[in-house]
């Protein structure tokens, strides 16, 4: 699809440069014609006054020297502003030739960037639906196939139906839950944002430690804070969001009886917050890609009895980049993973 626009951009390209090209290359030839004419008369002109007020002398074999009218002898006047006008014409056909050839090279690369911002963008919906459809498919199925096999039963326990619909609201849970993150997901890309206002991101800090302490007391894991002041321009709404979710990773990739850190400190012009786990830790190979929507790395980070999809830092990556900030990852397998946040702090 995307070659075939090209093909037709590269055309229009070319379409607009020689209609540009042919139509400056008519105007110089007008130009050239026109001032060869010119010349040619003003020659004519003077050669006239020279006959008729000149003589000149000239030798004729056996005669000797004889005073003559004086006749000049000429070249065709039209021969040499025919050959001025074809030599124009040629040097104009061979430039707006050259143009052609250069404005089809410089024209297809040009159509390739021109292009290159949508295909991206398309390739990026369609992994998108693909993979949302994909994770969609697979607790709809387990429905389906729950209830498709309840009812061919002829006899049926209460106990058993109890336990279905038990299950089912699992399945609808991880429904619930995977379309709230999706939507939440699209409203940070396609929304500009909430309002920005000056906030201390210790604040917003503390409640999202508050918030994450009965998943922390859960797995027994206790969480160490060392903040500081800092003041920025954001969201508080969206900084609680994003701490929520990389303090909620860290304790999801925890073991039991482990220790969460998280810092806050001022670095030069940023704010920067550290989220470190001494969890399972992530491959060199899967550690640039963990930002990607519904990307889980096939270590054993992956085999974790949680609900989740791959789109929690994907969010927090989006929060991040709102507030013209960066989210980066540092992690060794079997050791742990630190998460590295800063935001610009207001001068």
């Amino acid at each position: 699809m995307f070659h075939k626009a090209r093909i037709k951009l590269t055309f229009w390209y070319l379409l607009i440069i020689m209609l540009v090209s042919i139509t400056f290359s008519g105007v110089i030839y007008g130009f050239a014609t026109n001032e060869v004419n010119r010349f040619a008369a003003q020659q004519r002109r003077h050669f006239q006054e020279v006959l008729d007020n000149d003589s000149k002398q000239i030798i004729v074999p056996g005669r000797g020297l004889r005073q003559m009218p004086r006749i000049l002898e000429m070249e065709n006047d039209e021969e040499l502003i025919s050959e001025v006008k074809t030599r124009t014409l040629i040097s104009l056909a061979a430039l707006n030739l050259i143009i052609l050839l250069m404005s089809g090279i410089f024209g297809y690369l040009l159509a390739g960037k021109t292009l290159k911002p949508i295909q991206e963008m398309v390739d990026d919906q369609n992994r998108f639906i693909s993979d949302a459809s994909h994770e969609f498919k697979t607790p709809l199925t387990t429905l389906k196939t729950t209830f498709e096999v309840y009812l061919r039963k002829k006899k049926s326990k209460l106990s058993e139906a109890k336990k279905i619909i038990k299950e089912s609201i699992e399945s609808v849970d991880t429904l619930s839950y995977l379309s709230t993150s999706l939507l939440t997901l699209v409203e940070y890309k396609t929304n500009s944002g909430n309002l920005f206002t000056k906030i201390d991101i210790s604040s917003s800090l503390n409640s999202a430690i508050n918030r994450t302490k009965v998943l922390a007391s859960e797995k027994e894991c206790k969480i160490i804070k060392k903040i500081s002041m800092a003041i920025v321009k954001g969201n508080d709404h969206d900084m609680i969001k994003l701490f929520v979710i990389l303090i909620d990773n860290a304790i999801k990739y925890s073991s039991n009886n482990s220790s969460i850190n998280i810092t806050l400190k001022k670095m030069g012009k940023f704010a920067e917050i550290r989220v470190i786990d001494t969890g399972l830790g992530i491959n060199k190979k899967d550690l640039s890609r963990i930002f990607d929507r519904f990307y889980r790395a096939d270590n054993a980070r992956s085999a974790v009895n949680s609900i989740g999809f791959g789109l929690g830092l994907s969010i927090a990556k989006e929060i991040v980049e709102r507030h013209h900030g960066s989210l980066t990852a540092n992690s060794k397998l079997g050791v742990g993973t630190t998460l590295i946040v800063r935001i610009p702090l207001i001068s």
